[in-house]
């Protein structure tokens, strides 16, 4: 059996990267007589200059994408579609806004060092993506926190302080230089990407090609 290393660079706020992760988890089970991983989660913002109080989904989308709403219920549909397919509730009627994931991040960041982070950014997917809760809100942030049993005096701390700003900047500008501009990006071994969120067939046959060169 091999080991690989898996860097998943994503943002909160990304549906994709909910069906990414889903996609890649089952891709990992599927594999697991020959694979096996070693999961690191990075930071990315797609909105980096959004406002505090957050932007209307339907205006963003059609000032940043050019889509229409005829185009915008269609893509909904889809991940609504692919979510279902893999064991996630997307609930669209309930996601009316888009929100600055910064301070996420750095909870993220601070629930590594704790070893809860896979289960903290699945479930501040969860509340945002299925209960229409915002990433931006540190009552929220705190509240998740707590849920998956990590100490929420000081996830309150986190916040209030500003701590791992600096280490979420640098985190995100080093995946920029090496050319990531979307996401999800996963990539394996430091040396393969995988772009978007792909159905868990094609994850697997990747992952088991490169486990099959790296034991070559």
């Amino acid at each position: 059996m091999n080991q690989l290393r898996i860097d998943f660079v994503s943002d909160i706020s990304c549906p994709w990267c909910v069906i990414g992760l889903k996609s890649l988890e089952q891709a990992l089970a599927n594999a697991a007589d020959a694979v096996s991983a070693d999961l690191h989660f990075h930071p990315f913002e797609l909105n980096p200059q959004m406002v505090p109080e957050g932007e209307d989904i339907g205006e963003h989308l059609a000032r940043k994408y050019g889509a229409s709403e005829a185009q915008g219920a269609q893509t909904r549909e889809m991940i609504r579609a692919r979510g279902a397919e893999l064991g996630f509730q997307f609930d669209m009627g309930k996601r009316s806004r888009i929100y600055n994931t910064f301070d996420a991040h750095r909870l993220l960041h601070w629930a590594d060092l704790q070893g809860r982070q896979r289960e903290l950014k699945m479930a501040l997917f969860e509340a945002y993506f299925t209960k229409g809760e915002s990433p931006g809100s540190h009552e929220v942030l705190v509240r998740v926190a707590g849920e998956v049993g990590l100490d929420t005096a000081e996830a309150s701390e986190v916040l209030a302080s500003g701590a791992y700003a600096d280490e979420v900047r640098e985190e995100e500008e080093f995946f920029q230089r090496q050319g990531i501009s979307a996401v999800p990006a996963i990539i394996i071994n430091q040396r393969h990407l995988i772009s978007g969120g792909q159905p868990p067939e094609v994850f697997e046959q990747a992952l088991r090609q490169i486990a099959a060169q790296t034991g070559a």
